[in-house]
């Protein structure tokens, strides 16, 4: 049996220094690039991988590059890009062009607040609560209004929390089930504009700012944002990172109904648009697509209830822009038991949000889907995983039961009326 080293994750602001960070060669090493606020890149290194200084650089502009790429307006802009992030002279001291690159005005004015409506739903976990709210207080652009639904709760500890910050909200949503909790929260909000975190994430500073800042196009509906790990210490944390991450890259990505429409033979993939930990909306596409569905997500099918609605605004010809500005940093979960449940839940979730929305749309082929990834795609992963089924093998056996789990699921609940 191999021995799992943990990876040490370093964030490397290049407007601070350029230099090549520390390595710890008795781990792994995952590296995050920034300039300022603005995420960059990453670079995974393998425990005990060393580099030359111009191998780190090399591998540094080869990291930054598509960021850059979507900031330039011309083919002479990309050049120079690629030749800039190619020159070790230019990557030594990159406060000399980047931020021409990156099209950054020396200041950006930040109003104080905007009106979005931020929901955290939570259940029984006051100390994680607490963290989360005191983040908000230190936001450079803070929401209009907080709202915290607490769900199926046992006691009074998280609402205690609450009272120490006048500015939040509190609400009980007393059926059990993620999707019930988010649609409180919705009919509880006041703003134009709705943003959704756990409480148990770490959120930057200019999460709002960014939230807002997204919405100023008026074509844009619904947004998701970054989601970095905040550790990779134990095994399981790592093979989620590396297979199941909610980091869906560094560059902006609009779905709209072009999207839908070329994918819609195979199923649009509406589960890599984003996470459900950093995810907004207008509050006025509820009155056009209805609310989450509450087959969908934790305490029911298991997850799937946000990219469920997503496919809904995509079907309805809007747009959902990934803004990979608006940043949240989520902690894995440590124990290898607790990943196959995770992992069990959102196989389940993905299974009956699939054929939910094959039921909206005919046309739709996630019954196709399912059945590739069923009968070809875990027949080819047995085989590779054959006999240890180690690494991310080691939750294959939880994957197709949570698949099937999720198909009879559905059956089961197809008559059930989705909304209160």
């Amino acid at each position: 049996m191999t021995t799992h080293l943990p990876y040490q994750i370093s964030h490397v602001y290049l407007h601070e220094s350029a230099k090549m960070p520390a390595l710890n060669l008795q781990q792994g090493n995952y590296l995050v690039f920034w300039w300022k606020t603005i995420p960059l890149g990453d670079l995974y290194l393998e425990p005990g991988v060393t580099l030359s200084e111009a191998d780190y650089f090399k591998k540094m502009g080869q990291a930054i590059l598509p960021t850059l790429q979507q900031y330039a307006k011309s083919t002479s802009e990309r050049n120079q890009n690629l030749q800039a992030t190619q020159m070790l002279e230019k990557l030594k001291n990159p406060e000399s062009w980047l931020p021409e690159a990156l099209k950054r005005k020396p200041t950006e004015k930040i109003p104080k607040e905007v009106p979005v409506s931020v929901i955290i739903c939570t259940r029984n976990r006051p100390g994680s609560l607490k963290q989360c709210l005191e983040a908000f207080q230190k936001m450079l652009c803070r929401p209009q209004e907080i709202i915290i639904i607490e769900n199926a709760r046992e006691n009074d500890e998280s609402e205690a929390v609450t009272r120490l910050y006048p500015n939040v909200k509190y609400y009980q949503e007393p059926i059990p089930g993620l999707s019930y909790a988010r649609n409180t929260g919705i009919k509880k909000a006041t703003c134009p504009i709705i943003a959704f975190t756990d409480d148990d994430v770490r959120i930057a500073e200019n999460w709002v700012h960014q939230v807002w800042q997204t919405f100023q196009d008026p074509k844009t509906m619904a947004m998701t944002g970054l989601v970095i790990a905040s550790e990779l210490q134990s095994e399981a944390q790592l093979i989620f990172e590396k297979h199941w991450s909610f980091n869906r890259g560094y560059t902006d990505k609009i779905f709209d109904i072009e999207y839908f429409r070329k994918t819609i033979a195979k199923g649009p993939p509406v589960w890599n648009i984003g996470a459900g930990a950093n995810m907004a909306f207008r509050k006025s596409i509820f009155e056009e697509t209805g609310l989450f569905d509450e087959r969908l997500g934790a305490g029911a099918s298991g997850c799937n209830e946000d990219s469920e609605m997503w496919y809904r605004i995509l079907k309805n010809g809007h747009t959902i822009h990934y803004n990979p500005r608006a940043i949240v940093f989520h902690e894995h979960r440590r124990e290898l038991t607790a990943l196959k449940k995770q992992i069990f839940s959102y196989m389940r979730g993905h299974a009956a949000a699939a054929l939910i929305q094959q039921e909206q749309f005919r046309k739709a082929g996630y019954a196709r889907h399912l059945s590739h990834t069923l009968l070809v795609a875990y027949s080819k992963a047995i085989l590779k995983g054959f006999p240890q089924y180690q690494a991310q093998y080691c939750t294959l056996w939880v994957q197709i039961k949570g698949l099937i789990a999720g198909i009879v699921y559905y059956y089961q609940n197809r008559k059930k009326t989705e909304l209160r």
